[in-house]
């Protein structure tokens, strides 16, 4: 079953228009949210960074979406799925509705919500290899828009279509700056001694809800110097560990770059303190 405007719907019936905006324009977005047995994490940095969103696209809000209204339209779904002692994971998305051509008749929006089971409870990190290279055909831009989650992922899916033919797990991004600043699916962390480095949202990189957890989690520990800084790709080089985080994943090491191997000491710290915290509710 499918969310569809606040109908539960049956996939099969699930459909949307040929002129939905999202589809023609790209004038969509779209949060990608974890559940854990009914709870949804981090609910709300997901919500604000929604509305967010939701405002720079100039989206006319509706009044009913409130947190408690779309964390009960979520929670229904995953009742009638019949999934609310697992793990799940949604995806929130929400067009502008159809009329006009690049310039929209109208603000208001449409939402949509599906689920998919997830295997994991929580977090963890695997002790398999995974290489990465830095996709150079095309570049972020550093405004605004590329720090929210729009359907436009050109560059993404671009870039993954790269890795895969050329045997690498995942590619790291580059803006027009020629600074690194995410991975294909997630936000980028560097670890230097005891220094933890991850790009700024000014250079370009998605305002993702783990890197704020992780922020918030590494300005309590002082074992660790934190840096919200624009990284080389000469520094990949340098790093003692990257890791990639997303929602789903959690923390994810990258193992090679190039010539270089990294190791997960710190990665696998920082994730036993993340789930810590969920398992507190926190």
């Amino acid at each position: 079953m499918v969310n569809i405007n606040g109908n539960l719907l049956e996939d099969h019936k699930a459909v949307l228009a040929i002129d939905n905006r999202g589809y023609a324009y790209g004038d969509a977005l779209f949060e990608t949210i974890r559940v854990n047995a009914g709870t949804i994490l981090f609910w709300e940095d997901h919500y604000f960074r929604l509305m967010a969103s939701m405002r720079i696209l100039r989206m006319q809000i509706p009044m009913s979406f409130t947190p408690e209204f779309l964390e009960k339209e979520i929670i229904d779904l995953i009742t009638v799925n019949e999934l609310m002692n697992a793990s799940v994971r949604i995806k929130l998305m929400v067009n502008r509705v159809a009329g006009g051509l690049y310039t929209p008749a109208s603000s208001d929006i449409e939402y949509n919500i599906l689920a998919s089971q997830l295997q994991s409870n929580f977090y963890t990190i695997s002790d398999q290899k995974y290489e990465v290279t830095l996709f150079k055909d095309h570049y972020v831009s550093t405004d605004m828009l590329s720090t929210i989650k729009s359907t436009n992922k050109l560059v993404n899916v671009l870039g993954g279509i790269f890795a895969r033919e050329n045997g690498f797990d995942n590619c790291l991004l580059i803006n027009s700056n020629k600074m690194i600043i995410e991975a294909l699916n997630g936000n980028l962390f560097l670890v230097k001694d005891n220094t933890i480095k991850t790009p700024p949202i000014t250079d370009g990189c998605l305002k993702g809800i783990l890197r704020t957890q992780l922020l918030r989690i590494l300005e309590k520990l002082p074992e660790y110097q934190l840096e919200e800084a624009s990284i080389s790709p000469f520094e990949l080089q340098k790093a003692d560990e990257l890791f990639v985080t997303n929602v789903i994943t959690g923390i994810l090491p990258i193992t090679k770059f190039r010539k270089k191997e990294y190791t997960s000491k710190t990665s696998k710290r920082l994730l036993g303190i993340l789930n810590t915290r969920i398992r507190l509710g926190n």
